[in-house]
């Protein structure tokens, strides 16, 4: 393998589940077809944070794959470690107990070649639980400036995307502040500074339940909310969020941001920024304009955020009956 850039690192956290392998040999497995050499190879860097050494395995003699470890440090840090490390042109995050589909890298890859300057490219995802069974299919439809879709609660997974490597180090990667969430945190940072663009391939695996889980999601909301509001504070937060709220529905989220952040700032005791809050909350209704008079508008003013791709997906399982009871997981992202 040349060790000049590559097109893609592939960075694997674990704690030492036996699902690692599948998840190695996932990625081992894919094919990029192109005549540049360069752009067309890819490495595997697992972090191993478990504190102790790894199994001895086969997947460990490839040349595409480093092992590195950090010895208990949590996902952030594991990630990032695993971030400073890598060749590639873009940054593929994928967890030790999920897999990629076959074609999903060369899917991805010409995603890239047709949109260069997107900061973040995805592929569509099926969520299984432990035993496998599909529950739902992940299909976006989310393009452009996504900043306030984002915000409002939309969540593209980390395993199904690219992100580019740029993009990633100039908002300074994962926080390691937020230990839960962090996934949604890097996707509104990147979603205030670059473009999103997405794909239909369903390219991931993603396992989703209690058990076995690394994931404290009691403390989801929490780290989400708290995230949510330094992002506020980022400059040119309120421009961006305007120019990604393209009708009713979204100009309505864009002022039900501002006036929750006002209520959680007064909860908080920051008085200062609850007033910059409400001034911006405000200036969302001036600007709502010709909006105003749209149900949709004062629909998402007054509701909480309910995802359009999980409610698809939902629809999509109930008919082929692969949902059974949708509350037992929608709440874990």
């Amino acid at each position: 393998m040349s060790s000049g850039a590559i097109f893609c690192s592939t960075i694997i956290p674990t704690i030492g589940r036996t699902t690692l392998t599948r998840a190695v040999n996932s990625v081992l497995s894919q094919v990029l077809t192109t005549d540049n050499f360069e752009l067309g190879d890819f490495e595997i860097i697992v972090v191993n944070d478990s504190g102790k050494p790894l199994p001895e395995m086969a997947w460990q003699t490839s040349p595409r794959v480093k092992i590195i470890h950090t010895n208990g440090r949590e996902r952030s840090v594991a990630r990032n470690t695993g971030a400073a490390l890598a060749r590639g042109a873009y940054l593929h995050f994928l967890d030790d107990d999920d897999w990629m589909l076959p074609g999903a890298l060369e899917s991805l890859r010409m995603l890239a070649s047709a949109h260069p300057q997107a900061a973040w490219l995805y592929g569509a995802a099926q969520v299984v639980d432990r035993a496998d069974k599909l529950l739902i299919q992940l299909h976006y439809n989310l393009r452009g400036n996504c900043f306030v879709q984002t915000m409002a609660g939309e969540w593209i997974p980390l395993m199904a995307s690219l992100i580019k490597v740029a993009d990633f180090f100039a908002i300074g990667g994962f926080n390691p502040l937020v230990t839960n969430a962090e996934d949604i945190d890097l996707l509104r940072r990147i979603a205030l500074r670059g473009d999103i663009m997405g794909t239909s391939t369903l390219v991931t695996c993603i396992g989703l339940g209690a058990e076995n889980s690394t994931t404290e999601h009691g403390r989801h909301t929490e780290f989400s909310r708290w995230a949510r509001e330094k992002i506020l504070n980022e400059p040119g937060a309120f421009t961006r969020l305007y120019a990604s709220a393209d009708n009713s529905l979204w100009v309505g989220r864009l002022v039900r941001i501002y006036l929750t952040s006002v209520l959680w700032n007064l909860q908080h005791k920051n008085f200062a920024t609850a007033v910059e809050r409400t001034a911006l909350g405000l200036a969302g209704i001036l600007a709502a304009n010709r909006h105003l008079g749209s149900p949709d508008f004062w629909r998402a003013l007054g509701s909480r955020y309910e995802s359009d791709t999980f409610q698809r997906g939902f629809a999509a399982g109930s008919a082929t009956g692969s949902v059974n009871d949708k509350t037992s997981y929608s709440g874990a992202i």
